[in-house]
């Protein structure tokens, strides 16, 4: 007989629930295993400790900006900028949170937060389900479709107004929103408060783009009037410092030295800073050490560790790329493996025009309409944001410009992504 769990769809057979006493359970050896850990929560990029480290200026200006909610005004709108891992999410977290509880000591109760991801699938790759996911945050019913959006927008403006409140929106990773779905919904949201009686609205915006603001229509621009921040890269002390704060609460005593925080800390400091990257690699490593049944961790699971964390991270990134992108991606490989050995220096280089030549190729075998060659040269900046590839423009004199491609995947990540193309593309 098979037994279906209703909410998670998952599959047991009457025969293999139960255990024989004489028979040992498979997860008998990882429940008596000893471990280096004595709270992975703590080594999350997600945790929010009591103090957020070398961040001091960034907070005392995001606290001195949203202060006026505490005498019932509304807040200037803050645009939050920096590369991944500089703290932006977690220094605006901690800080609505003292806010929140600043609110409640002095006995108000007229603060509402809301924060929502733009990354996520199904919350804001439209303007409707981003107004859908606000009124879901005051508890309205909303269907995920088949209403107008102007009749949404109306209702969510007539919700916040019922009564008298100060409202956060935070939205993280706004230019991913922006890019789905232009800026009309800034404009709508920075003019609400002309029409509200009762509420007042101020937005965060936290982005790693640091043109984002350029990008943005003029009428949006103006009725913004935001303050901005800018967060900084950390540097290997400061990660140092980070690390080992978390790792005095996260690990048991012991189990990590600092030769292991140091090493964590420069390969992070090497990646521009990233302080979710260094948590992300020291509680990776430490995972790596447990499976392996070591009380402490070494050089060689922290080195286990970056090779995982990378393919990992190469492997999401691409398999979440447009279709075109992939192919543009697959091209610059396939390339990268013909000049290999070549016959001179000229013919080692991999320049935008080689790139688009087998892409028109790769895109005839797949029976798909190629993009222009001004697209595939956005196609290919992109990419370079994104790490997998770098791109340098070079001038060719009275030819015009071009970009001097390198690959920056190890072999392994390479070997990895080209075989994920190939169950969906004829490369």
């Amino acid at each position: 007989m098979i037994y279906i769990h209703k909410e998670k769809n998952e599959i047991f057979s009457e025969h293999t629930t139960q255990v024989k006493d004489s028979e040992m359970n498979i997860f008998s050896r990882y429940a008596e295993q000893k471990t280096v850990f004595r709270d992975k929560n703590v080594l999350q990029s997600s945790f929010i400790p009591e103090k957020i480290e070398h961040r001091d200026a960034e907070i005392d200006q995001l606290v001195a900006i949203l202060a006026p909610i505490l005498k019932g005004y509304a807040s200037s709108n803050i645009f939050i900028y920096g590369p991944c891992g500089t703290g932006k999410t977690i220094s605006t977290k901690y800080v609505v949170n003292h806010l929140n509880n600043a609110v409640i000591d002095i006995g108000l109760s007229n603060l509402r937060t809301i924060y929502i991801n733009a990354k996520m699938k199904k919350v804001a790759d439209t303007e409707y389900r981003l107004f859908a996911q606000l009124l879901r945050e005051f508890g309205c019913s909303i269907p995920d479709s088949g209403l107008p959006t102007n009749a949404i927008y109306r209702r969510f403006f007539e919700e916040i107004d019922k009564q008298n409140q100060n409202i956060i929106i935070i939205i993280d990773e706004i230019d991913t929103l922006f890019k789905k779905i232009g800026d009309d919904f800034l404009y709508n949201l920075t003019r609400m408060n002309n029409e509200l009686e009762k509420s007042r609205v101020s937005i965060i915006g936290i982005t790693n783009d640091l043109s984002f603001r350029e990008s943005l229509d003029q009428r949006v621009k103006s009725s913004l009037s935001e303050e901005e921040i800018l967060f900084k890269p950390y540097n290997a002390l400061q990660l140092r410092d980070i690390l080992t704060n978390r790792a005095e609460s996260g690990f048991i005593d012991g189990s990590v030295d600092g030769l292991i925080l140091n090493k964590c800390a420069a390969i992070a400091a090497q990646e521009h800073g990233d302080a979710r990257r260094a948590l992300d690699l020291l509680r990776v490593s430490g995972e790596i050490a447990e499976r392996l049944n070591s009380e402490k961790i070494g050089e060689l699971h922290v080195d286990m560790a970056k090779e995982k964390i990378e393919l990992d991270r190469v492997t999401e990134t691409v398999r979440n790329q447009p279709a075109h992108s992939k192919l543009v991606l697959v091209s610059i490989i396939r390339l990268s493996e013909v000049k290999k050995q070549p016959k001179s220096w000229s013919d080692s280089r991999i320049l935008t025009g080689d790139v688009f030549e087998l892409y028109k190729d790769i895109c005839a075998k797949n029976n798909i309409s190629p993009l222009t060659q001004r697209r595939i040269s956005d196609l290919i900046g992109e990419l370079d944001m994104l790490g997998i590839i770098t791109a340098n423009v070079i001038s060719k004199g009275r030819y015009g410009r071009t970009r001097e491609i390198h690959i920056t995947l190890e072999s392994r990540v390479k070997e990895n992504v080209l075989r994920m193309l190939k169950e969906k593309y004829s490369i």
